[in-house]
């Protein structure tokens, strides 16, 4: 295939030249950021743009630009339907969790567990997040670096190097103003190629009516599929339901989003990002999975996956790039800087949460609890540099996982589930206790990081497969004749393999391993509040009257705000009832008598 040009490395090159500078110049301003409200909250200052732009970016990795049409052109258009829990997940989003760490000022969210349970559970939700993080940014890079080794021939792993040396040098300088603004402009850049790519190839293959046409002729367009069958990888119900889910569990408790949430002054401000970003969000995730469809339009007589035109799925986007694209200048590398673009603003948001949790929960309290906040500053910067090397050698592992998109929303179900679980077990059950709380956390990610992993070994072994769109290599001669190069002819000796049936098992005692990946956050955040309700009944029920009422919301105007309000007032448990009081026996010097009495008589 043709490789990059002059012009398409200047852009390329350009791309991250100017993410460096925005680190360089955040790095280099007034505060330095000598202080860890500076470097991992922003001085609490931060604008709607900025975290909008950085909160849809950090949504995307490149697994999702280009798995999001490798998608449509393998199994149809199902997985689209995901958009509409977009609508749900601003308000839960915006009322159900941000409230809460609002109003605890806290720099990690774990820091919620310990007040709300103890320093175990904080301890063990960190290390979860800390074990999916490095999973994530290691699937995030391999993706880049697969597309920039397609259309340049570049060494996969020198790209690899390039991406974590980039986000590592102005993650460390810049602090968390560095990773909301080189986010935004990289979301831009994500937006702007895609559109192009979409927009050229529609064009090329004839239109809109073309695409559709061509689709529905292999059954791609389909939208409500309401098979109730939980090992049916894509259902109305597995992508609404569980869909959902996930992505609450991303966005509400996630410490990457609580920071940016964190870095905004107020609540408000905070639900305006959220609108924007998902409005972003919806219209990139459209044209994306469109985008599989004018591939397929274009590929529909010729698959490159059974010639051998590319070795991956998740290689059929660069490929149709340089194929429709190619020939102009400057594209194909605006293509790649997007796609290097979604990797970039992953891993310094990884990097920089990462560094945050770490020192928040481990090395503050545990090592150097009275530090200097400008030492801690230095730490963090350190943490981010020994992160980004600790992912890069989990790249390594990333080379034989065959769909990436599918791995990267497993891992976020796997490990988001059981926390999102844990942190609703504290906010909406007041009778959960610390033991109950661990019993469910442990439990749940055993049991879904058991699944989950061995679904990933099984399906690597071909022990589990999925249902695939038919596809024909019945036009490649002519194709390759007259559109690529005569020079392809060679590699077109295969034949179109056969249609294996959906969720293929050898071993019927493994069936739930065929668990649609899509159930894997529902499933860790159900076992998660079951488990924890039932181990705190064993232990003995914490009595709602002696928690502190910030640590637990008012369940009755929270969650049933459309009830009468003698039913919302039965609802509230009597939440911190006698909590004042008991702080007083406990610790009398905090708590001066007048003061006590009146705020009991309050």
């Amino acid at each position: 295939m043709n490789r990059f040009g002059w012009a398409d490395y200047l852009v390329f090159v350009l791309m991250l030249v100017i993410s460096t500078g925005i680190g360089v110049f955040f790095g280099c301003s007034g505060s330095k950021q000598k202080s860890t409200a500076e470097f991992f909250m922003g001085g609490r200052s931060m604008g709607v743009f900025p975290v909008a732009m950085s909160l849809a970016a950090s949504f995307y990795s490149a697994s999702g630009l280009m798995g999001a049409p490798a998608e449509t052109y393998r199994y149809g258009s199902m997985q689209s339907i995901n958009v509409l829990t977009y609508i749900a997940l601003v308000p839960a989003v915006s009322h159900l969790y941000v409230p809460m760490f609002h109003r605890l000022q806290v720099a990690s969210s774990f820091e919620y567990l310990e007040r709300r349970f103890n320093v175990t559970v904080r301890r063990i939700g960190s290390l979860i997040l800390i074990i999916q993080m490095m999973l994530y940014m290691a699937t995030a890079v391999w993706a880049p670096a697969l597309a920039l080794s397609q259309v340049t021939g570049m060494d996969v792993y020198v790209s690899v190097t390039v991406n974590f040396v980039v986000c590592a040098f102005y993650t460390t300088l810049g602090g968390i103003k560095a990773v909301l603004w080189t986010d935004a402009f990289q979301f831009s850049i994500m937006l702007i190629s895609m559109s192009i790519v979409m927009i050229k190839g529609n064009m090329d293959v004839g239109g809109t009516y073309a695409v559709i046409n061509a689709s529905m002729s292999t059954d791609r367009i389909e939208f409500f599929d309401f098979n109730p069958d939980p090992t049916v990888r894509h259902t109305f119900w597995t992508l609404i339901f569980g869909g959902y889910f996930m992505w609450l569990a991303v966005f509400g408790v996630n410490q990457t989003q609580v920071q940016r949430y964190m870095s905004m002054p107020t609540i408000k401000d905070v639900r305006k990002a959220l609108f924007l970003c998902f409005l972003l969000v919806g219209i990139l995730d459209t044209a994306l999975y469109y985008l599989g469809l004018v591939i397929y339009t274009r590929y529909k007589d010729c698959d490159p996956i059974e010639t051998g035109l590319v070795k991956k799925i998740d290689q059929l986007v660069p490929l149709f790039v340089m194929d429709t694209l190619g020939s102009l200048p400057g594209i194909p590398g605006l293509l790649v800087a997007g796609l290097y673009s979604a990797s970039l603003s992953t891993v310094s948001s990884g990097l920089n949460s990462l560094s945050a949790v770490t020192l928040e929960d481990y090395i503050r309290p545990l090592f150097l609890p009275n530090m200097t906040d400008e030492k801690a500053t230095q730490i963090s910067k350190f943490l981010s540099i020994g992160y980004g090397f600790m992912a890069y050698g989990m790249v390594f592992l990333m080379a034989n996982l065959n769909h990436l998109v599918e791995a990267v929303l497993s891992i976020f179900g796997l490990a988001g589930g059981p926390l999102l679980g844990v942190f609703t077990l504290g906010m909406y059950f007041p009778w959960a206790n610390s033991v109950g709380a661990i019993c469910g956390l442990v439990t749940s990610v055993s049991i879904m990081f058991w699944i989950g992993f061995g679904a990933m070994i099984m399906r690597a072994q071909g022990l589990i497969v999925y249902a695939r769109k038919s596809v024909s290599v019945e036009g490649c001669d002519g194709f390759i004749n007259n559109t690529l190069s005569s020079s392809m002819t060679s590699i077109i000796n295969a034949t179109t393999s056969p249609i294996p049936d959906e969720f293929q098992s050898a071993d019927e005692p493994l069936a739930v391993y065929g668990l649609s990946y899509q159930w894997y956050s529902f499933g860790g955040f159900i076992l998660v509040v079951v488990i924890g309700l039932i181990s705190s009944g064993i232990r003995g029920f914490q009595d709602p009257k002696l928690l502190d009422p910030d640590l637990v919301f008012n369940t009755g105007d929270t969650l049933f705000w459309y009830l009468p309000k003698s039913a919302r007032e039965f609802l509230r448990f009597n939440v911190g009832d006698n909590h004042v009081k008991n702080k007083e026996i406990e610790e009398p010097e905090k708590y001066p008598l007048t003061t006590t009495l009146e705020t009991i008589n309050d």
